[in-house]
């Protein structure tokens, strides 16, 4: 896994950041009435600072009906009444910016709710051959996919998602003469909701964001085999970004395809969805996932894991991008994916997971509350769309960020019945004011991590990464410099590793180096520099 140097980008910031990942609706609420709000992240920036994270992400927090908690957006340029104002994100934006922190909001690129404007004067049935006709994509006849008009314009509109997100329409790839409602991508429609989308960034560049996490990136141009189409719109995207705004970046959902021509996006997620992430933490705790087939990952305390695809995966992708040219986020956990607590892993058993994210060379995400322990539930209920696959609840990575001790955590002054999701009622539950007292909390191996990476540029993305041993544990070497023993497991090892010679413990937990022997914890972890 070579390295190769890249010249100096204005995006480049993206390569040494540490994301956290709010999902608004539980971080903090302000005004007590159970919701979290832009006024509640404000109150809390100085935990970010003190952790030292540089970059949030915000889940979608557009005004919505939430029938698929934001990801069903009502209005792009309005903030979410129950979140507060615009100018209230206007003002997290500029005080995160005063601590050095960034701000991505969440954009919701290939469809709308169907309660947003365009989509309620499409189906009103407006003369053809306007944008409004053909903002979104409508057949005569039904189709996979297709959801009857619920307005009085006849046929059928093309769902995205659920049926309330209705697919906006950028063409398709290849239309079918056969199917005249299979538009090209010059389409007047198309061409408006490029247009759209432009505006919508431009609106909230403007107002000091520092770009976008594009949800369903890769839904875009319909029939598109490889994503062609849907690359080369946002290869176009990208281009006026980096004119106008050189120093956003674009983050798709997804795997950006190999072997596209020319850049597209700054850097991908696929680790954050991708069967690369189950495959390391989804431990079968928060049950059967609906995108593949469980199978036990590397950090089970049981040791019954395997890094093949994650490492196969991930030669593909530096042989693709070598150096971080074009860098991957790995995320602790999202809003769509269960915690690192889950099932029977326990905070006790994370700080290998947590040496591992935030030293492989990927950039960090981590997602709030991961980082005191916060579990994820099981047996909650449905709430905004959350349960998409009969057996898997999203709700169970969404409950409210414990600030304290006490009924409502500090989440929120209201009832608990009238929390967006009921706190954990396990009087055992770790909260932040207990843990900034607790010098064993893995809180301050999080902190400690963090700050780590930011001193040592051979931890973060670009330096090469080499597998020293691969099996239980983990030893690699970064940069030459540098090297990394994770221990998932709950067994004690002892392997040799002749580049530990001489080496300087930087950071050690159940890590001892006699000679060239390295004497392994179960779910020890360390950072060493080499002599």
């Amino acid at each position: 896994m070579t390295a190769a140097g890249t010249g100096a980008r204005p995006t480049d910031w993206l390569r040494d950041a540490v994301v956290y990942e709010i999902y608004p609706q539980s971080f903090a609420d302000s005004d007590g009435d159970g919701i979290g709000d832009m006024p509640g992240v404000l109150a809390h920036l100085d935990h970010l600072a003190w952790l030292g994270v540089d970059t949030i992400w915000f889940n979608p927090c557009f005004d919505s009906p939430f029938h698929d908690a934001g990801y069903d957006v009502r209005d792009y340029l309005t903030v979410a009444p129950r979140y507060g104002t615009n100018d209230d994100l206007v003002a997290v934006v500029d005080a995160a910016r005063e601590r050095g922190i960034r701000v991505l909001l969440d954009l919701v690129a290939g469809h709308t709710s169907d309660e947003h404007a365009w989509f309620v004067e499409s189906c009103a049935g407006v003369p053809e051959g306007g944008p409004a006709h053909d903002r979104y994509v409508w057949s005569d006849v039904p189709g996979e996919g297709f959801v009857a008009s619920p307005g009085p314009r006849p046929g059928y509109y093309l769902k995205n998602f659920y049926d309330s997100q209705p697919a906006l329409s950028f063409g398709y790839a290849d239309p079918d003469p056969a199917a005249p409602w299979q538009q090209p991508a010059d389409a007047p429609g198309p061409q408006a909701n490029q247009a759209a989308l432009r505006e919508v960034m431009a609106f909230w560049l403007d107002r000091g964001v520092a770009g976008f996490r594009v949800d369903m990136a890769f839904s875009l141009v319909k029939g598109d085999p490889g994503y062609v189409r849907t690359m080369a719109l946002w290869r176009g995207m990208r281009a006026w970004l980096d004119e106008a705004y050189p120093e956003a970046v674009l983050l798709p959902e997804g795997v950006v395809p190999y072997g596209t021509a020319g850049p597209a996006f700054h850097g991908d997620m696929a680790l954050v969805i991708h069967a690369m992430h189950s495959s390391l933490f989804d431990n079968g705790g928060a049950g059967t996932k609906p995108w593949w087939e469980p199978a036990p990952c590397y950090f089970d305390a049981g040791a019954r894991g395997s890094l093949d695809l994650f490492l196969r995966e991930w030669q593909e992708h530096e042989d693709a991008h070598p150096g971080g040219a074009h860098p991957l986020l790995l995320a602790s956990a999202d809003h769509d994916f269960s915690r690192l607590v889950v099932g029977d892993r326990t905070v006790e058993q994370t700080p290998p997971a947590w040496v591992f994210l935030l030293t492989w060379g990927t950039v960090p995400s981590v997602y709030y509350g991961d980082e005191i322990g916060i579990a994820y539930r099981t047996r909650l209920p449905e709430v905004e769309g959350s349960i998409c696959h009969p057996t898997y609840n999203r709700a169970g990575a969404r409950t409210p960020m414990h600030w304290g001790p006490g009924p409502g955590a500090g989440f929120s002054t209201a009832p608990p019945e009238e929390h967006y999701l009921p706190v954990d009622p396990d009087p055992a539950r770790p909260d932040l004011q207990t843990a900034l007292q607790d010098p064993s909390a893995v809180l301050h191996l999080v902190r400690e991590l963090v700050d780590l990476r930011r001193r040592t540029p051979a931890l973060r993305v670009g330096p090469a990464t080499r597998v020293l041993h691969r099996d239980y544990p983990l030893v690699y070497e970064r940069g030459g410099s540098h090297v990394v023993v994770v221990n998932p497991s709950r067994e004690p090892y002892r392997v040799e590793v002749p580049e530990v010679l001489g080496a300087t413990a930087l950071l050690s937990h159940g890590v001892r180096v006699e000679g060239t022997t390295v004497h392994v914890d179960g779910f020890g972890c360390a950072v060493l520099e080499r002599a």
